[in-house]
């Protein structure tokens, strides 16, 4: 295993590094002191669209780390800010199967998004659906919210998912994640989305590129080997994986890929940076 030096920037996952829904793993603040004291820059970096930049600030703050909007990247921000620049914001429409964190970054970027049954309708040329589907984590999931999507797919907008993780760390335990979602919609439209969370690489990208480092000198840390591990793999970067959330030692055992390091949770990585 490689010696724990040269690290000037972190890239970190949030769910099941950081937190267990509303319960923050042991360690968190003196964690965030550690990276203070020591002057390393981060960005905090998630597949979870549900929630806005501002939310997590809020969100952290209540577990007593301060941080900025700055210094969180979404998977939902990731996905306006890609298609920001694939089209042009303020002639495209967007329906979203989603929550704040993925239809606000929208909003920001100027689009406009559609609302449910809105879809293109070749005898009225007066309804006008959507040029995209984006669609991300949402607890507000509905029946008219997947038939609207699959409408919209079907009459040809592009498929757009803020990430694919099937599962995700509760305080309840495992449950499903956005890629549950997305499964449902392909079977039912025949489409593959395109994806801009981990293990694609476009979120560490752009992570990269907001921190401004040299990307040998940067690490990622996660808890899953398919999305945090095998996504610092594709870009690039080394890696820490913890054992707090969903991957295991056994996983290990079974994967081609490997993270740089493995350690148990974040209080053995505040250790090792003082060390």
């Amino acid at each position: 295993m490689q010696s724990f030096i040269n690290i000037n920037a972190l890239i970190i996952d949030m769910d099941g590094v950081l937190w267990h829904g509303t319960q923050p793993m042991p360690g968190l603040t003196d964690f965030f002191q550690t990276l203070d004291d020591l002057q390393i820059p981060f960005i905090l970096a998630t597949n979870n669209a549900s929630q806005t930049p501002e939310q997590y600030v809020s969100k952290l703050a209540k577990m007593g780390v301060t941080i900025t909007k700055k210094q969180i990247l979404t998977s939902g921000t990731a996905t306006a800010l890609y298609l920001s620049k694939q089209v042009n914001p303020t002639k495209t429409r967007v329906f979203v199967v989603g929550e704040d964190g993925a239809t606000q970054p929208l909003i920001d970027h100027g689009f406009t998004l559609t609302g449910l049954y809105e879809v293109n309708n070749d005898s009225d040329a007066s309804k006008k659906g959507a040029d995209i589907v984006v669609c991300g984590k949402d607890e507000t999931l509905s029946w008219a919210k997947l038939a609207t999507a699959t409408l919209n797919i079907r009459a040809g907008a592009k498929f757009i998912g803020t990430n694919a993780d099937t599962t995700l760390p509760t305080e309840q335990g495992i449950t499903h994640g956005n890629g549950a979602i997305l499964a449902a919609l392909e079977v039912a439209t025949g489409v593959s989305p395109t994806i801009i969370g981990k293990p694609e690489p476009i979120i560490y990208q752009q992570a990269l590129a907001l921190l401004g480092v040299d990307p040998d000198k940067t690490v990622a840390i996660g808890d899953r080997l398919e999305t945090d591990i095998l996504g610092a793999v594709r870009t690039g970067i080394r890696s820490i994986m913890v054992l707090t959330g969903i991957s295991t030692e056994a996983d290990l055992k079974e994967s081609a890929y490997q993270p740089t390091w493995v350690m148990p949770d974040i209080r053995a990585i505040t250790k090792a940076l003082r060390g």
